[in-house]
């Protein structure tokens, strides 16, 4: 069911050996490039023929307030309230952390401000379709609360009944959400970026999705903040050693796997016992998966057992797919993971599975995929936040570096620069 690439003994460019994922192709950023047009010319109206086309829904109406989700919230059960509540408590006290204040340098006579300010509106886009993802709502709203953000929306794909599932909607009541709109896809990435009758347009979107709403995200971007990271289907690779029974290693190669196509799953360990013991436990799981489908579909594109000669060469291998979620499930997991450089977040020892950080840990579940790990990272308060600095100058500051500004201006050929603060000079 995985592929299997043996490096052990290699000594040449990992990059030249491992395989990657196909670049986006041209097909799918026309049909994204069509369908923002079609958004930014017919609003409204293009939003409900997509919505018919692509998810075979006609919601009732193209807002969800905050009673509607209230009432989602009551009726979920309290299992699902007080798992949702856990949830947001741990995501909100880790990105507390993270608010950063004020910070004010002084030299000279010159005073620098540097103050966080948060953005107005946010929009936080939700996968939906093979899943419910009420956890995805939770890592992209909570941090945007967190942050001081004014407005926080929603767009989630509805149901073919034109719903959206009371599990979403509860965790919207749960995470101070003030809008959802039921619209998925590049169309509702079109709609939070340029606006239409019934969507105000935002300042910041976020989130993941499937290649399609990952490619519409970069296409606005510029128009709207997007984080850095290409945060498009999911990944996973996992080291593993014998320390670790064979069942943990193979469950969480799959659990990556069964959020659908497109993503990467990986298995990477020096013992050829652990392979074929965890290859095989691989196939009981996935026989036995209601989401047999998207597992298969998964693993026979993107699902690898590499074999390598050490931990060291492991990790070589992780840093240079850079994948989005990396568990390191092998002898001193702690020691080497000081030694990671390129993943969105690592797991570390037998009882850690990527499965806490999607619900529980505090870190937000959105991370880089498609090799962005190697120069980004998880969504943070930072990402609806942007610093506005404050400079005041006294005399003494003017005096002291005019003549420098005038130099450099002079160097660029700027007078008009160099003007602004011989005028300056000459007053004193």
């Amino acid at each position: 069911m995985l592929t299997r690439l043996d490096l052990r003994g290699f000594t040449g460019s990992l990059a030249d050996v491992l395989p990657r994922p196909e670049p986006v192709g041209e097909d799918v950023t026309e049909v994204v490039r069509s369908i923002i047009a079609a958004i930014r010319d017919r609003g409204d109206e293009a939003l409900a023929e997509f919505t018919e086309r692509f998810d075979g829904a006609s919601p009732p109406s193209p807002r969800i307030g905050r009673p509607e989700m209230q009432e989602a919230l009551q009726r979920v059960g309290v299992d699902v309230s007080e798992a949702l509540l856990a949830s947001a408590e741990a995501i909100r006290g880790h990105h507390e952390y993270q608010v950063r204040p004020e910070t004010r340098h002084e030299a000279g006579g010159l005073e620098v401000r540097s103050i966080p300010r948060p953005v107005r509106r946010a929009g936080c886009y939700v996968p939906g379709g093979r899943a419910t993802y009420p956890s995805t709502l939770l890592m992209t709203a909570v941090p945007a609360r967190v942050a001081g953000v004014d407005e926080v929306v929603v767009c989630v794909p509805p149901g073919s009944d034109g719903l959206i599932p009371d599990a979403t909607l509860a965790a919207a009541a749960v995470a101070g959400v003030d809008v959802i709109h039921p619209v998925g896809g590049a169309q509702a990435i079109a709609a939070l970026a340029y606006g239409t009758a019934s969507i105000d347009p935002v300042d910041v979107i976020v989130g993941p999705g499937n290649i399609y709403v990952a490619v519409a995200k970069q296409e606005v971007a510029g128009t709207v903040g997007i984080p850095v990271g290409f945060a498009g289907p999911s990944e996973v690779i996992v080291i593993a050693d014998a320390t670790v029974p064979p069942e943990f290693a193979a469950v969480d190669v799959v659990v990556q796997a069964e959020h659908g196509p497109d993503g990467l799953a990986w298995l990477i360990t020096w013992d050829e016992a652990v392979a074929e013991a965890a290859e095989g436990a691989i196939e009981e799981i996935v026989a036995a998966s209601p989401r047999r489908s998207d597992i298969e579909a998964t693993l026979a594109v993107a699902g690898y057992c590499v074999l390598v000669d050490g931990p060291v060469e492991a990790l070589a291998v992780a840093d240079e797919i850079a994948p989005e979620h990396l568990q390191l499930m092998c002898a001193d997991a702690g020691e080497l993971s000081l030694k990671v450089r390129n993943a969105g977040a690592v797991f570390c020892g037998p009882l850690s599975p990527a499965s806490l950080g999607d619900y529980m840990a505090g870190p937000s579940h959105v991370l880089p995929t498609a090799g962005t790990a190697r120069f980004a990272g998880a969504l943070t308060v930072s990402d609806f936040t942007k610093d506005v600095h404050v400079v005041t100058a006294d005399r003494a500051a003017i005096e002291r570096l005019g003549p420098h500004i005038v130099t450099l201006a002079e160097v660029e050929g700027l007078d008009a620069h160099a003007e602004s603060v011989r005028m300056r000079l000459s007053d004193a």
